[in-house]
C-alpha cells in the first residue's frame, strides 16, 4: 500500500510538471509569434514609408487623391520599388493602404495606382485595440495629413499602438527617404500634369518599436 501511495504521488507530480511544461511552451510560442509579427509589421511599414513618392492617385471612382493621406486609423500613399519578379506588365509604383480593421492592423495593396480595386488585405498584427498616428513637417506635428499647402509628403511619422494586453508601442520612421537622393519628382496621376516636390527629411532614427510602460504597469518585451 505504501509503495502504491508513493507511486501515485510520483505519477501525479510527473503529470503536473508535464502539464506545466506544455502550457509554458505554448505561452512562449505565442509570445515569440507575436514578436515576429510585430517585427514584420515594423519592417514592412518602414520600407513602405521609405519608398513613398509624391505621386497622387485616383480612387475607384476616378477622384484625384493627394499623394499621402493620413486619417485616424489609416494611411494611404503611393510607394515605389514594387518588386516585379514575374515581369508582369505593371508599373513599379504601388498604392498602399494601412488601416486598423477591428483589432487587426492590415496592409492593402492595389494592382494599379489609378482607379483599381484593392487586392486582398494582408493581416499584419492582431490584438491592436488602439492606433494613433502623427505626422511631422518643419518641426511641427499634426494628427492628419492631406497634402494641404502644396506639401505632398510629411518628413516623418509617429505610430503608437495599444495592444490587448495593455502594452503600448511607439514607432518613428522617416518618409520618402528611400525613393531617391534629395527626393524625386514623380509623374502625376493619369489626366494630371502636377508633380510632387522633393522634400528634405529631418535627422531621425530609423523606424523601430519602442515599448512604453502603460500607467501603473511595465513595458512589454
Amino acid at each position: 500500500m505504501i509503495a502504491l501511495l508513493i507511486f501515485a504521488m510520483i505519477a501525479s507530480a510527473g503529470v503536473a510538471i508535464l502539464s506545466f511544461s506544455i502550457r509554458a511552451q505554448a505561452a512562449t510560442g505565442a509570445r515569440l509569434d507575436d514578436q515576429a509579427a510585430l517585427a514584420r509589421t515594423v519592417s514592412a511599414l518602414t520600407a513602405d514609408l521609405a519608398q513613398t513618392t509624391p505621386r497622387g492617385a485616383r480612387d475607384e471612382a476616378g477622384r484625384l487623391r493627394p499623394a499621402f493621406v493620413g486619417e485616424p486609423g489609416e494611411l494611404l500613399f503611393t510607394r515605389g520599388g514594387w518588386t516585379n519578379l514575374d515581369a508582369a506588365a505593371r508599373p513599379n509604383l504601388q498604392k498602399v493602404l494601412w488601416r486598423l480593421s477591428g483589432q487587426t492592423l492590415v496592409r492593402i495593396g492595389y494592382p494599379e495606382v489609378d482607379g483599381a480595386q484593392p487586392l486582398a488585405q494582408t493581416p499584419m498584427l492582431d490584438r491592436v485595440t488602439g492606433m494613433t498616428i502623427r505626422y511631422r513637417y518643419a518641426g511641427a506635428w499634426s494628427d492628419r495629413w492631406d497634402g494641404a499647402g502644396g506639401i505632398a509628403l510629411p518628413q516623418a511619422l509617429e505610430l503608437r499602438l495599444t495592444r490587448a494586453d495593455g502594452t503600448h508601442w511607439r514607432m518613428m520612421a522617416l518618409v520618402g527617404t528611400g525613393f531617391g537622393p534629395g527626393g524625386v519628382r514623380a509623374p502625376g496621376p493619369k489626366g494630371s500634369t502636377s508633380e510632387g516636390a522633393p522634400s528634405t527629411p529631418p535627422s531621425l532614427p530609423r523606424g523601430q518599436p519602442v515599448p512604453e510602460a502603460p500607467l501603473g504597469g511595465q513595458a512589454g518585451v
